[in-house]
């Protein structure tokens, strides 16, 4: 059973989502959170990131936020590198979608009793992220239906 809660700002809690966009030109959208953060998005032919390098950056962003809390706790990392990869294929039916997506991480500790902690600690936080708790993650494995439509007036 999903549990309710009022929260409607964002983080790590559970509660209401959305970002809103608005067109600025030919395949351009700037992009709002509720907390008034902006980012833009294209289709390729600029710096701007496409959606599929967003859903990269999702499933990579959630589990390294999981990891870092988890393993931060221990010791602050020396470096902390995530990589989120992926093919883009057209599949038999004709539609496009993702395949092959890996998640990789590349993290140091510093030398010591906490930096081992961490160390130790670290193959589990990915796998804790990976099982149970990126959202993302979870929501892109489990195969979440999308209600699209027209907004009601």
């Amino acid at each position: 059973m999903a549990q309710e809660t009022s929260e409607k700002t964002g983080g790590t809690g559970l509660g209401h989502r959305s970002v809103s966009m608005e067109r600025v030109s030919k395949g351009v959208f700037d992009v709002t959170n509720v907390r008034g953060g902006t980012l833009r998005i294209g289709g390729g032919d600029s710096a701007d990131f496409t959606p599929v390098e967003l859903l990269l950056t999702a499933i990579a962003g959630c589990s390294a936020v999981d990891v870092d809390f988890i393993t931060a706790k221990r010791a602050e990392p020396v470096t902390f590198t995530v990589t989120s990869e992926g093919d883009k294929i057209r599949d038999e039916q004709g539609t496009n979608r993702m395949e092959g997506l890996t998640v990789r991480f590349a993290v140091t500790f510093p030398e010591g009793p906490d930096g081992d902690r961490a160390r130790e600690m670290l193959p589990k936080a990915i796998q804790m992220s990976e099982e149970r708790l990126c959202t993302v993650s979870r929501t892109v494995a489990h195969g979440t239906p999308i209600d699209a439509g027209l907004a009601d007036s």
